[in-house]
Parts: C-alpha cells; sequence; structure tokens
C-alpha cells in the first residue's frame, strides 16, 4: 500500500499544468471518492487507536505513527453515513491539511489516476447546501465524488474562524474597491467573506478558477482592472482551472498582469511556496488563519492608499 505513493516528487511536475493525480477510495459501499495525492503523506493499515474522552463523535481515536499523534477520522460518519466498524479492518489516509496532520479512516484504497482539473467539475446544480461534495469526475465510467475537506474540518474540528488583531485603519477608499475571491469550497468562501465584510472591503465571489477568469476577462474588455479591484484571493485546487493556472492567465493579459495575487491553500509546504513564486503570484498564505489574511489584505490596502 505504501508503495503506491512512492515517486511523490516526480508528480511535483504536474502542479502548473492544470493536472493533478487523484487517490481513490471507498467508504462503504461502492461510491468511489478521490483527493488530491499532495495533500496525502501516506496510506496504512489502521492501527490500534487511544480513545480521548470528550472528543467529537467523528473522531475514532488517536494514531500514533513515526513519533507524530494524529488524530483518525471516521470519514464516512463525518458526511452524514453510518459509523464504520472496527477500525482495525480499515485503512488510514494520512493527510496534511492546513499545517495539521489528519488520519482518514476509510475502507480502501484503490489506485491513483492522473487527471486533468478541467475534468474535474462542479456537483450538480441540484446538490444543496447541506452536500459534503465539492467536486466530482469520470474515471473509467465510475462517477467520482470529491468531498469539500474545509466544510468536514470545520464542523468537526471547530476552526477557528475569529479575528483577534485589531483591524487597521488603511487610508485606502474602500467604496472604490473590490476583492475577488476564488473557492470551490462554500464553507471557504464564507470564510474569506467574512474576514473582508470586518475590514470593510466588498467581496466578489467565484466558485472555481475557470469562472473567476471569465469575470476577469469580461472586467479586462471594459479596462484596467488594478484600478479597482485591490486583489485576487484564490485556492488552488479548483474544478476546471486551478490556482495556478488562473494566475498563469493573469500574468499572460495585459489588462491584468498587475493585478495583486494571493494563492490561499490548505496546501502546505516549501513546494507550494515555490509554485507561488513560479507562476508568479504575489504571495502564499495557508489556510485558514483569519489574522494573517487580515494582515496581508490591510498591508496591500495601505500601498494602494499611498
Amino acid at each position: 500500500m505504501a508503495g503506491m505513493l512512492d515517486g511523490i516528487n516526480q508528480r511535483t511536475m504536474l502542479a502548473g499544468q492544470n493536472r493533478l493525480e487523484l487517490l481513490l477510495f471507498r467508504l462503504q459501499g461502492r461510491q468511489v471518492f478521490g483527493i488530491n495525492v499532495f495533500k496525502v503523506k501516506e496510506v496504512v493499515q489502521c492501527p490500534p487507536l487511544t480513545q480521548t474522552p470528550g472528543a467529537h463523535k467523528v473522531i475514532r481515536g488517536i494514531a500514533s505513527l513515526r513519533g507524530n499523534n494524529i488524530p483518525v477520522m471516521d470519514l464516512c460518519h463525518a458526511i452524514g453515513g453510518p459509523q464504520m466498524g472496527d477500525p482495525a479492518d480499515y485503512f488510514i489516509i494520512i493527510t496534511e491539511y492546513n499545517r495539521r496532520m489528519l488520519a482518514f479512516l476509510v475502507g480502501n484504497v484503490e489506485r491513483i489516476v492522473n487527471t486533468h482539473w478541467e475534468d474535474i467539475l462542479p456537483p450538480p446544480s441540484g446538490v444543496g447546501r447541506s452536500s459534503y461534495m465539492t467536486a466530482v469526475t469520470d474515471i473509467d465510467g465510475s462517477l467520482v465524488e470529491i468531498i469539500d475537506v474545509e466544510k468536514v474540518l470545520s464542523e468537526v474540528l471547530g476552526i477557528d474562524e475569529e479575528i483577534t488583531r485589531p483591524i487597521e485603519e488603511t487610508g485606502a477608499d474602500l467604496d472604490k474597491l473590490k476583492v475577488l475571491v476564488v473557492d470551490d469550497s462554500m464553507v471557504a468562501r464564507h470564510q474569506i467573506k467574512k474576514v473582508m465584510d470586518e475590514i470593510g472591503v466588498e467581496a466578489i465571489l467565484a466558485k472555481d478558477g475557470s469562472e473567476a477568469l471569465e469575470m476577469l476577462m469580461s472586467w479586462s474588455k471594459e479596462g484596467k482592472v488594478s484600478d479597482w479591484l485591490a486583489m485576487v484571493i484564490s485556492d488552488i485546487e479548483m474544478p476546471k482551472l486551478d490556482g495556478y493556472s488562473l494566475v498563469t492567465a493573469i500574468r499572460e493579459d495585459s489588462n491584468l498582469t498587475d493585478l495583486y495575487v494571493i494563492l490561499h491553500s490548505s496546501l502546505s509546504g516549501v513546494f507550494n511556496e515555490n509554485m507561488v513564486k513560479k507562476v508568479g503570484a504575489d504571495h502564499f498564505l495557508a489556510k485558514f488563519m483569519p489574522d494573517d489574511l487580515v494582515a496581508r489584505v490591510t498591508e496591500r490596502l495601505k500601498q494602494l492608499s499611498s
């Protein structure tokens, strides 16, 4: 099972080409799910778990692996399904989200597939707010669901969305400036918009890179966008067009090229920071740290007022 992830360094070549690799797995039943390989550290048979009194019902226990104590989350139960059986009968996918190691208890892990972000599509329009699906794709005739992990983490771990630092005056004319927020997760869009509301700047929302690029190209035809668009805050992993490719497209348009772009992602590590520089983004922020986001946005607004 561990060999499935061998050669991860070679997979970094996919980034910036609007491509990704998905690790396919099942929970209980026939439905296939996928997770970006870049978020996966390891896949192992579930080891013995230490119980934590008072933990959320979705947390099945703590796994001790290679000196790390890792919470193990019953992913089936987290998205509204039944609790899985004895963890010892299943596998765990060890991941890194928001600079934190977490493990998802899953039924079985199948294989890794190479695909394109343009083939990763938003959920069907009939899917409601209660859904945990953030995207879907077709792999060999089978529907693969990609789970909105930000929503799961917010509900289970209670991600802190509160701003603790005082918000500074920027001197910018906030009535004339706007921020474009791009993220496929409804929860993440809400989190960022809440921060923008606190700062006092209007957020325009887009659910993926393709929708955001269409907006930007439309505005570009009307003139220099950076006169009123203070910045773009974009996720990296998104259906149709990822954040890296969105930045590349922005830099190639003469009316957009000087836009200030922050890539804001749960993908962490030196590699992602290097990719941010490679595609020409102005800054990288790890999700979700509201104080860091406030600091970066207010700094940019001060630059615009000077």
